[in-house]
């Protein structure tokens, strides 16, 4: 068994072991066998939670890669199916990440077949590198995002990926952030900054910083799949998400 397949295993037992011994219980009575469900009792397969993540050249390795993870092993603690899939606004290619990854494989920009959108940052401080402000330059990927926007889909991004959403319009008036260098821009462009890890205003999501990553997809897994999920999955990455989450009042 290896390292992950045993956090997941013991995870699981927690709260297994949670639920029988250390929850919340109902007042003391009569022992009485719980009666089996009914077989057809049963809820339908539920439609999968569908992740889309837009890859570009120049794109920062941790800022895709945390959030891939997140959604991926989530997958493990809950009965909703979850499918992640790397895409790109050019076609199905490959990409060359901030520090020399390769990622092949990409598949073709389909934002009608996803729930989410979790787009990533990486190449702000330079405009002479790939990353994001050469793909705000080029213009494809900002039209695709703004082109995307419909009910039911969430548009998600983090670090400075959320300079693509406000290069797209999505940001302009709504509460939002980004990379601490990126703020005075996003600011500037419309967006109210807010100072917090997470900024979640229903179907714009937005984080804050390199590492905000992993805080905005266990957010958007909490949101979406549910606390035990979310808790059970931070055990199993032994990690727990950290610094504020903004949300309507």
């Amino acid at each position: 068994m290896n390292r992950r397949q045993l956090l997941r295993t013991t995870a699981a037992g927690a709260t297994a072991a949670l639920g029988a011994t250390g929850g919340l219980t109902a007042a003391a009575g009569p022992a009485t066998a719980a009666p089996a469900p009914a077989r057809d009792a049963a809820p339908p397969r539920e439609r999968p939670l569908r992740v889309h993540v837009p890859l570009f050249d120049g794109v920062e390795e941790l800022d895709f890669a945390a959030p891939y993870e997140v959604f991926s092993a989530a997958g493990f603690f809950t009965t909703r199916p979850v499918e992640v899939r790397y895409v790109s606004a050019t076609g199905a290619r490959s990409v060359t990440a901030a520090y020399g990854t390769a990622v092949r494989g990409l598949r073709p920009w389909a934002p009608e077949e996803a729930d989410l959108l979790v787009v990533p940052g990486g190449g702000y401080a330079r405009r002479d590198s790939p990353g994001v402000w050469a793909e705000i330059d080029r213009g494809t990927l900002p039209r695709a995002l703004a082109a995307a926007v419909r009910p039911g889909l969430t548009v998600a991004a983090l670090c400075t990926g959320v300079m693509l959403l406000s290069a797209a319009g999505l940001t302009r008036g709504r509460p939002c952030t980004t990379h601490h260098k990126a703020k005075a821009d996003l600011t500037a462009q419309g967006g109210r900054v807010k100072n917090a890890r997470v900024v979640d205003d229903g179907d714009l999501v937005t984080a804050g910083g390199i590492t905000s990553g992993l805080e905005l997809a266990l957010w958007l897994v909490r949101r979406e799949l549910g606390s035990d999920t979310a808790t059970d999955l931070e055990t199993m990455l032994e990690y727990e998400a950290r610094g504020t989450v903004w949300t309507p009042a």
